[in-house]
C-alpha cells in the first residue's frame, strides 16, 4: 500500500474530501476525516476548501461534521474572496448559515 495520496487534488486540485464534501457524503467524509494525512482546510485550486464546497452546495451534515474540526477555518476566503458564510448566504442555505454563526463565522462587509 502507500501508493497513493489520499489528500491529492485531481486536474481541479480538489481532493476527495473536497469532492466527498461537494456531494453530502457524510460517511465518506468522516472515513476521510480519520486519516491523518488529510487536512481539512486544503483548498482547491480555486482557494474553496471542503467546508465552502459544503456550504455552497447546502450539506448541513456535512458542515457540522467539518466544524467540529478545529482546523476547518470558516473565514478562510477562496480566491474570488468569498467564505463559506458568503457562499451559503448567496444559495439561501439558512440552516447551513446557522451552524457557522454558531462557530462565531465573520459577517462579511458583502455577501
Amino acid at each position: 500500500m502507500g501508493c497513493y495520496d489520499i489528500d491529492g487534488g485531481d486536474f481541479s486540485g480538489c481532493t476527495p474530501l473536497g469532492w466527498a464534501s461537494h456531494n453530502g457524503h457524510e460517511e465518506v467524509v468522516k472515513i476521510l476525516l480519520g486519516w491523518k494525512e488529510v487536512y481539512p482546510d486544503k483548498p482547491d485550486n480555486s482557494g474553496k476548501t471542503p467546508l465552502s464546497h459544503a456550504t455552497l452546495t447546502g450539506h448541513e451534515g456535512v458542515v457540522k461534521i467539518l466544524l467540529e474540526r478545529e482546523e476547518a477555518n470558516p473565514d478562510k476566503p477562496s480566491n474570488s474572496g468569498l467564505i463559506p458564510l458568503s457562499l451559503a448566504t448567496r444559495n439561501g442555505h439558512e440552516r447551513v448559515v446557522a451552524l457557522l454563526h454558531s462557530r462565531k463565522a465573520s459577517i462579511p462587509s458583502t455577501i
